[in-house]
C-alpha cells in the first residue's frame, strides 16, 4: 500500500521505517526542511531508528521523505503523528488542523486517515473529520475511512520493542476499523480493536495519567519521608515484595518528555471544558511534579548552607540532563529546570550528559563538562538527576565531596538520597 506518515519525529519516523520494512511504500512528510534533509541523507536523529535501518529503506526506495505536499497524492493510508503541545495549559491542536487540511486536499475515495497524535476524547470526530470533509468534498464513512490509534512510543526502551507493543486501534465505523486494523496487523504483532475513537483517545490518556498520578504520589511522599527520617527507597523495596496489588514507582526530580507532563492535562482540560468541573487528581499530580525541581534545589541549598557554602558562586555538577534514562531527549526535562533555578541563584552550574554530543544542545543553561574524577572532586555539590549507564557511580561516590542522589544509585557518608 501507499502510506503517508505525516510528522517524522519520535513517533512518525519509527512507524514509517517499520512500515517500509514490512513491504509498504512509504512517504514521510514533514514541514521541517532541515529534518527532511537529514533523513534523506540517511542520518537518523531518533535513537530507536538505527541509521543503518533508515539507509536500507531509503536505498530500496520503500521510504522517501519530503516537504512537498504534492507528493502525498494517491495515498491509501495517511497517518498523522504531529505534535500536540500545551499552550498556557490548553491543548494546541494547530498542527493537527494544518496537517488535516493538507491531507484532505489529497484525499480520494476509499482512502484512510489515522490520527496517532495524543489528544482529548472527541478530537478525531469533532475536529479532524470536519476538516477532512471540507477540504476533500468527501464524506467520512461512505467515501473515506477514519480512525484513531494512540502511539505507544517509549524511546530507549529495550524491553518492549516497537512492533511488540500491542496497538490499540479504532474507526468511526466498521469499515474504517477493518481497514485500520488490517494496516496495523501488518506492522504490529498484536492489535487491540475498540468500539470507537473516543475510547482509544481516552485509553492513551488513562495510561499516562496512571503513571503521572503514581509518580506524583511517590515524589510527594519522598519530600515528607526525608523530614520524617525514613528511607523511602528501602520502604519501596519492601512494598515491592508483595506479589499483587502493587506497582513500583520511584522518586525523581520530576517528569519530562512530551507525554507525562502534557497528556493528562489534555484530559483535565476536556473535563473542565465539557463538564465544568476539575479533574482534581491530575491537577494535583501535575502541581506536585511541577515543583519537584524546586524541592531538589532546596535540598542542595540546605546541604551547602550546612557546610557553610553559599549557593551563589558554588560549583555544582549536575549529572544526567535528559528526561529519561540512557536517552538523548531533553524535552521538558526536569534536570534542565534544576539547572535554570540554580543559575538564577548565581551558582556555577556545570552539567554532564554523555548521551548527547557536544554542540547539540546550545540552549542548555549551563556549561557542559565530562564526568572526570577531577571535575567531580572540584564540585561543591554533585547532583545525580538521571542515572545513565555511562556514569561511573563508584568513582563519583569516591571523589565527590557531597552528592544528592535522586536515583538511589550510591551510598556513603557523603551521599544523601532524594
Amino acid at each position: 500500500m501507499h502510506i503517508v506518515v505525516a510528522g517524522q519525529g519520535y513517533v512518525g519516523l519509527p512507524l514509517a521505517v517499520r512500515a517500509a520494512e514490512v513491504g509498504h511504500r512509504v512517504v514521510g512528510y514533514d514541514v521541517d526542511l532541515d529534518r527532511v534533509q537529514q533523513l534523506a541523507a540517511g542520518d537518523s536523529y531518533v535513537e530507536d531508528v538505527d541509521p543503518a535501518r533508515l539507509r536500507a529503506v531509503l536505498n530500496t526506495g520503500a521510504y522517501s521523505v519530503t516537504t512537498d505536499a504534492d507528493k502525498l497524492a494517491g495515498y491509501d493510508i495517511a497517518v498523522i503523528t504531529v505534535p500536540t503541545p500545551l499552550r498556557d495549559d490548553e491543548p494546541d491542536l494547530t498542527y493537527i488542523e494544518a496537517c488535516a487540511q493538507t491531507l484532505g486536499e489529497h484525499l480520494r475515495p476509499g482512502a484512510t486517515v489515522v490520527l496517532e497524535s495524543t489528544t482529548y476524547p472527541g478530537t478525531t470526530e469533532e475536529l479532524l473529520l470536519p476538516i477532512l470533509e471540507k477540504a476533500s468534498g468527501l464524506k467520512g464513512g461512505p467515501d473515506f475511512r477514519l480512525g484513531f490509534s494512540p502511539e505507544r512510543i517509549a524511546p530507549g526502551n529495550k524491553r518492549f520493542s516497537f512492533e511488540g507493543t500491542p496497538k490499540v486501534v479504532s474507526g468511526i465505523d466498521a469499515a474504517s476499523l477493518e481497514v485500520i486494523t488490517g494496516f496495523y496487523d501488518s506492522i504490529f504483532h498484536t492489535t487491540v480493536p475498540v468500539s470507537e475513537p473516543r475510547v482509544a483517545e481516552l485509553a492513551k490518556l488513562i495510561e499516562n495519567t496512571f503513571r503521572l498520578v503514581n509518580i506524583s504520589m511517590i515524589n510527594e511522599l519522598a519530600t515528607l519521608t526525608d523530614r520524617l527520617g525514613v528511607n523511602i527507597w528501602e520502604a519501596i523495596d519492601a512494598a515491592g515484595t508483595k506479589p499483587f496489588g502493587f506497582t513500583r514507582f520511584t522518586p525523581g526530580p520530576g517528569v519530562g518528555g512530551h507525554c507525562l507532563p502534557v497528556d493528562p492535562l489534555f484530559l483535565a482540560w476536556k473535563i473542565r471544558e465539557k463538564l465544568g468541573v476539575p479533574f482534581r487528581f491530575v491537577e494535583l499530580a501535575a502541581d506536585v511534579n511541577r515543583h519537584m525541581p524546586d524541592y531538589v534545589v532546596q535540598r542542595i541549598v540546605a546541604a551547602l548552607d550546612a557546610r557553610g557554602v553559599a549557593v551563589a558562586g558554588a560549583r555544582i555538577l549536575l549529572l544526567g540532563l535528559t528526561y529519561k534514562i540512557n536517552a538523548t531527549d531533553l524535552r521538558n526535562s526536569p534536570s534542565v529546570r534544576v539547572a535554570e533555578l540554580l543559575t538564577e541563584l548565581r551558582a556555577d552550574v556545570r552539567g554532564a550528559e554523555p548521551n548527547i554530543p557536544d554542540g547539540a544542545d546550545t540552549e542548555l543553561p549551563l556549561r557542559r563538562v565530562d564526568t572526570t574524577p577531577e571535575e567531580v572532586a572540584a564540585a561543591d555539590a554533585v547532583v545525580l538527576l538521571m542515572d545513565h549507564a555511562l556514569f561511573d557511580f563508584p568513582m563519583i561516590q569516591q571523589q565527590a565531596t557531597w552528592v544528592l542522589d535522586c536515583r538511589n544509585r550510591m551510598a556513603g557518608a557523603n551521599v544523601e538520597v532524594l
